[in-house]
């Protein structure tokens, strides 16, 4: 046991670091057009043809194959086969399915037919990238059980986010913005498609190594590809029940639905609700943006720490909802024109970003056992998804029917009819319901003191 204990003190850094690469390129693939968005307000000047129903369209498929059925069921195959057999499925399909994205951006086909096989290409992306970071998670958990695990947790977010930031920074760079009038090609469209893809392939080598890595782990303990092997342990489908009546698990699952809503789905349509709301050029909206993932390089692995030595996970996850909820009144009702009020709004939705996942995904593994973690992050990722999908096909309809403008309005009555305040009160109600559901979760710790929901991580069950 000591000799296993000193091999995955060292090796399990470098494990760590093979597993963020595929998640820093899913994440950059997955927001590669955030700080593009509002191009698809004026299709008469995209020769894809995409206006901005058909953008939020597009970006809901990711969750389309994760909410009907594909997240639960392979979160069940990854604790019946393992991580190294479904996460290698689920990263090819990560890589397959940004390819298809990528040929459909730039096939030249009429725009409803590249809507429609770009649609079917960002299913496959999504359910890829959601198993393979359940995938990522549970590994995480298995080789730092015990020690350092919100941090580990904490600092591949971190990392994972850096591609969110990379792509919010870098797209509107590869897509510079044009004179008026002039027509974006479908080549100069698909430059961040292809600068991911190019990621994608260096994190599917990596993943690679790390299968390897995990293989002569597990034959070092006398394991196979799971952390349980007694009969008594072994994962059946009734165990799936359980987890849904577990109350605190309920209530993570959902505040990450909520909370994940209010930030996730935001940056899908940042350049659409910025631009406008703060009469900023795009090249500033990327920034003020960026500001989020940027600060959860910084503060998730601080956290993670945090949580780790001193606990209080409940207490932070409402502070975490209650940031983001300033954030988008901010958003919503600060005064029009003014950037300071929006880089201050993602300073305080960074900081939430930061808080909330540092405490909520540590919880899970003392409240499930460790033959369905996998099933139980899958649900989570399931109903997270859920909301993902509706909310930014919400989110884009509702920007649709806005009449296009090509400068800010001044007038306080026209400014307040516009989409991107209504889009912002949307996200209001969603942080509402996730400060709510995160005092529910701090309650019930309280009656349940066995759970340990506040204790420090490193302390163990």
């Amino acid at each position: 046991m000591a000799d296993r204990s000193k091999k995955s003190g060292w090796t399990s850094w470098l494990a760590l670091a093979c597993l963020v690469v595929p998640m820093f390129a899913s994440y950059f693939f997955d927001d590669m057009f955030s700080t593009l968005s509002h191009l698809f307000e004026h299709p008469e000047f995209l020769e894809l043809g995409w206006n901005a129903a058909d953008y939020g369209l597009y970006a809901s498929g990711y969750s389309v194959l994760c909410v009907f059925g594909g997240l639960v069921v392979c979160g069940m195959l990854l604790d019946k086969w393992g991580v190294r057999i479904t996460g290698s499925i689920f990263v090819g399909m990560m890589g397959g399915g940004a390819a298809l994205v990528a040929w459909a951006i730039t096939s030249g086909l009429a725009p409803k037919t590249s809507l429609s096989i770009a649609y079917v290409g960002c299913m496959f992306f999504g359910l890829g990238s959601e198993i393979a970071g359940v995938a990522v998670t549970r590994s995480i958990a298995k080789w730092f059980k015990g020690r350092n695990m919100a941090f580990a947790m904490g600092l591949q977010l971190a990392i994972a986010r850096l591609g969110t930031a990379f792509a919010l920074v870098i797209s509107p760079k590869l897509v510079a913005t044009k004179a008026a009038g002039e027509v974006y090609t479908l080549s100069e469209t698909a430059r961040p498609a292809f600068l991911g893809l190019l990621l994608m392939l260096a994190g599917i080598v990596l993943w690679a190594i790390f299968v390897s890595m995990d293989a002569r782990f597990d034959k070092a303990a006398g394991l196979k590809d799971r952390t349980d092997t007694a009969k008594a342990d072994q994962f059946r489908f009734s165990d799936v029940l359980k987890l849904l009546k577990n109350k605190q698990f309920i209530l993570i699952a959902l505040l990450c639905v909520f909370f994940y809503s209010s930030v996730i789905s935001f940056k899908k349509f940042a350049s659409a609700i910025l631009i406008p709301r703060f009469d900023v050029p795009v090249e500033t909206a990327s920034w003020m943006v960026s500001m989020l993932p940027f600060a959860t390089v910084i503060f998730a692995p601080l956290f993670g720490i945090m949580v780790d030595r001193i606990g209080k996970g409940t207490r932070w996850m409402i502070v975490g909802s209650l940031l983001a909820l300033m954030a988008h009144l901010l958003l919503a009702f600060g005064p029009a024109g003014v950037p300071a009020c929006g880089y201050l709004s993602m300073i305080f939705l960074g900081f939430g970003y930061s808080l909330v996942p540092a405490a909520l995904w540590p919880s899970v593994p003392k409240i499930v056992p460790d033959k369905v973690l996998g099933t139980a992050f899958s649900l989570i990722y399931w109903v997270q998804n859920l909301g993902l999908m509706l909310f930014k096909m919400l989110a884009g309809k509702i920007l649709a029917a806005s009449k296009p403008r090509d400068a800010i309005v001044s007038s306080a009555p026209d400014f307040y009819v516009s989409g991107a305040i209504w889009v912002e009160v949307m996200f209001v109600v969603v942080c509402v319901i996730a400060l709510l559901l995160a005092i529910g979760l701090r309650r019930s710790s309280r009656r349940h003191p066995e759970l340990r929901l506040d204790v420090p991580v490193s302390s163990g069950r």
